[in-house]
């Protein structure tokens, strides 16, 4: 397993890569897309756990 340390890392290599390819409006469109993916995904997550599915 990866340390945070690691995660950070590979997420901040990443935005600096997307930063130097896209334009300041599509940065703006994929960072709110990904902040929507992750607010389902809490959803999700915490829909699962109240049914206790697994």
């Amino acid at each position: 397993m990866k340390s945070n340390c690691q995660s950070l890392y590979i997420l901040s290599t990443i935005a600096c890569q997307l930063a130097e390819c896209l334009n300041e409006k599509e940065l703006e469109i994929l960072s709110a897309d990904l902040n929507t993916l992750g607010e389902m995904l809490e959803s999700l997550l915490a829909r699962k756990a109240k049914c206790g599915d697994d």
